[in-house]
C-alpha cells in the first residue's frame, strides 16, 4: 500500500530565480525565496524573502516577509518583517513595513509607513492585493523593460533630489 506524502506549509519552501537577461511577466505566489536579477513585471506574494539584485529591474508590487532591494524597483512594497534598501537600490513607490533599513546612496521616491501591528499589516496587504489593477495586456507595443528603463530615466531629475547622503 502506497503512502501519500504529507507536506506542511513550512515544507513548501521554493527557491526561484529570474536570471540576468531574462524578462518575465506574471504573478508569483510562493512560500520561499525569489531572487530577481533580470526583469520582472507583475506581482509577488510570499511569506519568505524577495531579493532584487544589483542588475535586477522590477515593475511590480511585492508582499513578502522580507524584501531586499539592490536594483531598480517601481511599485509598492509591503513586508511583514523588514525592508532593506541597499546602497545600489532605486525605489519609486511606497513602503509599508514594521522595520526599514536604508543604506547611504539609495534613491527613493515615494512614501513610507511603519506599521508594527501585524493584524493591521495583514488587512492592508489583503485589501491592497484585492484592489490592484490587473496586469497589462500582452498586446502592448512596447516591452515592459523599455517602459521601466524609460520611466527611471524620465524621473531621474526628480528622484535625484531624494538621494540619501
Amino acid at each position: 500500500m502506497e503512502k501519500s506524502a504529507q507536506y506542511s506549509h513550512e515544507d513548501a519552501f521554493v527557491n526561484s530565480i529570474i536570471g540576468e537577461g531574462t524578462t518575465l511577466k506574471g504573478e508569483f505566489d510562493l512560500n520561499g525565496l525569489l531572487r530577481i536579477d533580470g526583469f520582472f513585471y507583475g506581482k509577488v506574494k510570499t511569506n519568505g524573502k524577495v531579493l532584487v539584485g544589483k542588475n535586477g529591474i522590477a515593475e511590480c508590487d511585492i508582499f513578502a516577509g522580507t524584501i531586499v532591494i539592490g536594483g531598480k524597483v517601481k511599485g509598492s512594497l509591503i513586508a511583514s518583517e523588514r525592508i532593506t534598501l541597499l546602497s545600489t537600490g532605486e525605489l519609486i513607490g511606497n513602503i509599508i513595513t514594521p522595520r526599514l533599513v536604508i543604506e547611504e546612496g539609495v534613491i527613493f521616491d515615494g512614501t513610507c509607513e511603519i506599521i508594527e501591528d501585524k493584524d493591521r499589516l495583514k488587512k492592508i496587504k489583503d485589501q491592497y492585493f484585492e484592489e490592484t489593477a490587473p496586469l497589462k495586456k500582452e498586446d502592448d507595443t512596447k516591452s515592459s523593460e523599455a517602459i521601466v528603463t524609460h520611466t527611471f530615466n524620465q524621473v531621474a531629475e526628480t528622484v535625484e533630489k531624494t538621494k540619501i547622503t
